[in-house]
């Protein structure tokens, strides 16, 4: 293949759309691989109570609009629908499901991509992995002596879970805020705990204060930093839900606690809470380990990008990846990626594919769709 793509979510399906725009033929040039059983990327495993009319920002893909859509519907059913009719109209040919177990160096100047259905010699690599398979869960001092439950925001079910339960939430982000309001509705009680205060935000954040807080993100990425989530700089926006929940004290928040207890979490002060659910709302970390063979980490412990490309491997490109991370950015980092590597496969004569099939089009056309 002169190049796979690794993941099927907004920015994997960017990028095969883009290479396709290019003229590389899904199974022929390119062949896009993900590992999850359905199409949807990290949204089919989203927790039922996050409705489409919940979720901020949804961009729709390169070359087809998301319309229609029922704002009281599970985001995990529209989206995961949404991006199937995508895969379909494009015939992108996703291959799933598939793991991708190592990339690294290989013959004749090519990748060696290892996956669970073999292996791969590719010409350049687009990552788009996201941070779904790597909750971050920290570790405090007790931790393995708490007799209730605990269990990371990626495995949320709802509230419905929690009810009559005395439930301490960790994190200050969009999720851990979401968590806490929905859970103080049918819990016993609820304590929201975070390592700094965290900042809401008033008033309209335009498209000069979006582009502010990327380029924040974006140093952290180019300096070989790992990279922060656009929410950690941009703040929680503050909307009617938010606001009626600091009124009822639901978002009174406590600083981070000291250790777990087998009946709740203490402070040094004294302070402790019994609680019989800890719910880790702390974020996710990149997706990359298959790329350890390449030693594309900086000593700061992030991968160096300079726009979508790797510092360390001309051929490697990561979407989805710090500033691209929004389905926005993710769509803008596929586009980015196949400019760059189109200029990459120019400086290199291809393979002779005399005996290829010729390419398919997708349905309705992919020349007429304008980008």
């Amino acid at each position: 293949m002169d190049v796979v793509v690794v993941g099927a979510g907004q920015a994997g399906l960017s990028a095969a759309y883009h290479l396709r725009r290019v003229g590389l033929r899904p199974d022929v040039d390119f062949v896009v691989l993900d590992h999850a059983p359905s199409p949807g990327g990290a949204w089919q495993f989203r927790w039922p109570s996050l409705t489409y009319g919940k979720v901020h920002g949804m961009h729709a893909l390169p070359g087809m609009e998301l319309t229609g859509a029922d704002d009281g519907r599970p985001s995990s059913e529209v989206i995961g629908e949404y991006f199937t009719r995508y895969e379909d109209a494009f015939r992108l040919r996703v291959h799933r499901p598939v793991h991708v177990l190592a990339v690294r160096e290989g013959d004749g100047g090519r990748l060696r991509v290892e996956t669970s259905e073999g292996v791969y010699a590719a010409r350049a690599l687009v990552n788009a992995t996201g941070t779904w398979d790597r909750p971050f869960w920290p570790r405090y001092p007790g931790q393995e002596t708490f007799r209730g439950w605990q269990l990371h925001t990626a495995r949320y079910p709802g509230p419905e879970a929690f009810a009559g339960r005395r439930v301490v939430v960790v994190g200050g982000g969009a999720s851990g805020t979401q968590h806490l309001m929905e859970i103080a509705e049918v819990a016993a009680g609820t304590t929201w705990v975070t390592r700094r205060a965290p900042v809401f935000r008033e008033g309209p954040f335009g498209e000069v204060q979006g582009r502010a807080a990327v380029a924040l993100v974006e140093e952290r990425v180019r300096k070989g930093l790992p990279p922060q989530s656009v929410v950690s700089v941009t703040g929680l926006p503050m909307n009617e839900a938010i606001r009626r929940a600091r009124e009822q004290g639901v978002l009174d928040r406590l600083p981070m606690f000291d250790r777990i207890t087998p009946e709740g979490v203490a402070w040094d002060d004294g302070r402790r809470v019994e609680a019989d659910v800890i719910l880790w709302a702390t974020g996710f970390r990149a997706a990359i380990d298959h790329l350890a063979p390449l030693k594309l980490r900086e000593p700061g412990g992030g991968i160096a990008v300079e726009g979508t490309r790797a510092v360390r491997d001309e051929r490697v490109h990561l979407v989805g990846y710090g500033p691209s991370a929004s389905t926005i950015g993710a769509n803008r980092a596929g586009r980015a990626a196949v400019n760059e590597i189109q200029r990459l496969l120019d400086r290199v004569p291809p393979a002779d594919r005399s005996d290829a099939p010729p390419p398919d089009e997708p349905t309705g056309g992919l020349a007429a769709v304008p980008v």
